[in-house]
């Protein structure tokens, strides 16, 4: 198939607005129109096919909008085309003039003319109020996430059944590998050109991430964040992507940041459990953060994830930290600690899964992986859902993605409307003192969650901050399990008792059903 014809299928396929350029050369000058504030403009330009364009071939573009200007990589997509993959932040008409080492590719000039966002486009997810995160265009978002490493290496059909799954799931977040997992089932094609134990690491495979970016695509229309691992110790020596050398370890990343850092729904994480990655160093991951930080033009979210010891999460090119703990996770105590010492947004993204493993980490009843979620937003975090029960085929969710057979998903669904329904700006730790399970805005918005506890009532007693005499409070009890929520027909007046710190309603109680899983939702009226 002739390169143009190959360019134009390709971005009608993704969606992008773009024009190709003709196999037979291009204007010194064009425009191309449509791409939309927060998109993809793809530019695509004819080039040398000789040597290795991979290796022997620079490109970028230097694009501008009156003062404001982004220097954007470019990548070659084999079959004779190379592409610059531009993010417009702002709306009007850029002006690109491109870069590179070879005279067929270099001082192209042309403009992109960039309109209004559509009704599901929010723009990337950046971190907010120190702790949160929220869309580019304000709107706020709040991490419901899964993990599901290798499902973009299953067929076309069990992609498929995992998109449909996902449509009907809570997640707006899913973690997913570019290498495939040796431990896990997997079908060609690969990051790099050849075969298990002969791949040729200075020649990517588009194919392969044409593929992967169709998902990316696919995954952005539902407004699902792709948390991208870049490394993991999964290898199981099938495949040797775990020990590239540092020439292709550099690579890689920056084909990688060239190809994708333009979907708005990319987050990068520079592995899965680094400290199990016997062949790489803390450095190594120093490394890998500043070459991804300083190639990304548009500074999509960056961290890590750890198996035992704790990156440096103080590091200024993580944007958040990405932490496994299944104690963490039952503590909300131990997760608040997390955010004082780091003073960044914390996802507890592995908190153990849901399921039938023969190993603990795999054996979480759907009760406690719901509750897992909640202990986690009392302690102003965000929390991730895993799941290991096997299919008919052996396989599980969190290795390739298909069915979830769980029973937490409904009820992480109902705490994410909960948690939506709560305060813009996101909940935080009230009061790591008095009472360690509440959280939420002083003053106007409280969650107490009570876990396996099994308390009888509550006596209605607050912290003092952001409190005044005869402040009005509505309760209502959530059962966190069973979905539902009863609102109690009295309204709640305060009274402040300053040498006490707290204030409380004269000795009222809440009564309470006596059975686990309860939370109150406390709001001022």
């Amino acid at each position: 198939m002739a390169g143009t014809e190959i360019t134009r299928r390709r971005l009608y396929w993704l969606g992008l607005a773009a024009m190709a350029v003709s196999a037979e050369g291009a204007p010194a000058k064009r425009a191309i129109g449509g791409a939309e504030r927060w998109g993809i403009a793809e530019l695509a330009f004819k080039g040398p096919q000789v040597g290795n364009p991979f290796l022997d071939v620079s490109l970028s573009a230097d694009i501008r909008q009156n003062s404001q200007s982004i220097t954007v990589p470019g990548f070659y997509d084999g079959d004779g085309i190379y592409r610059v993959r531009f993010s417009p932040p702002t709306e009007g008409i850029w002006h690109y003039v491109t870069k590179s080492n070879t005279a067929e590719l270099n001082g192209r000039e042309g403009s992109i003319h960039v309109h209004a966002l559509s009704r599901n486009n929010h723009g990337p997810v950046r971190v907010a109020n120190q702790f949160h995160f929220a869309y580019a265009d304000g709107t706020p978002y709040k991490q419901i996430g899964t993990t599901s490493y290798a499902w973009t290496y299953q067929s076309d059909a069990i992609c498929a059944t995992t998109l449909k799954t996902l449509d009907g799931s809570p997640f707006n977040k899913i973690r997913m590998a570019v290498f495939p997992n040796g431990s896990v089932h997997f079908e060609p094609p690969y990051p790099f050109e050849g075969s298990p134990g002969h791949f040729d690491l200075e020649r990517f495979n588009p194919i392969f991430f044409r593929r992967f970016e169709a998902y990316l695509k696919a995954l952005q229309d539902r407004q699902i964040e792709a948390d991208i691992i870049l490394f993991h110790p999964y290898d199981g020596d099938k495949f040797g992507f775990d020990n590239l050398p540092t020439a292709a370890d550099e690579r890689y990343l920056r084909y990688v940041v060239a190809r994708l850092s333009a979907f708005r729904n990319v987050w990068w994480s520079m592995a899965n459990e680094y400290d199990a990655m016997k062949y790489k160093t803390e450095a190594d991951f120093d490394r890998f953060f500043q070459i991804v930080q300083s190639a990304d033009p548009y500074g999509r979210l960056r961290s890590i994830h750890h198996m035992h010891k704790f990156y440096d999460n103080n590091k200024p090119w993580v944007t958040h930290a990405s932490i496994q703990s299944g104690a963490i996770a039952k503590d909300d105590e131990r997760a608040s600690i997390l955010r004082d010492i780091w003073r960044k947004p914390v996802i507890l993204d592995e908190v153990q899964y849901e399921g039938t493993c023969p190993y603990r980490w795999g054996q979480l009843s759907g009760e406690e992986m719901v509750s897992r979620f909640w202990v986690g937003t009392i302690a102003g975090a965000y929390v991730g859902h895993g799941e290991y029960i096997e299919n008919e085929n052996q396989a599980v969710w969190v290795g390739t993605g298909g069915k979830l057979h769980g029973t937490s998903a409904s009820r992480i669904a109902f705490f994410r409307k909960v948690l939506e329904q709560g305060p813009k700006q996101g909940i935080d730790v009230i009061d790591k003192w008095y009472d360690r399970h509440l959280a939420g805005v002083p003053g106007e918005y409280y969650l107490h969650y009570f876990g396996k506890e099994t308390p009888q009532s509550w006596n209605f007693v607050l912290p003092q901050e952001g409190l005044k005499d005869d402040m009005q409070f509505a309760v209502e009890i959530l059962d966190t399990w069973n979905m539902t929520v009863t609102k109690l027909p009295d309204v709640f007046v305060l009274k402040r008792k300053d040498q006490y710190d707290f204030a409380d309603t004269l000795g009222r109680s809440i009564p309470l059903p006596a059975k686990p899983w309860i939370a109150l939702r406390i709001t001022r009226v």
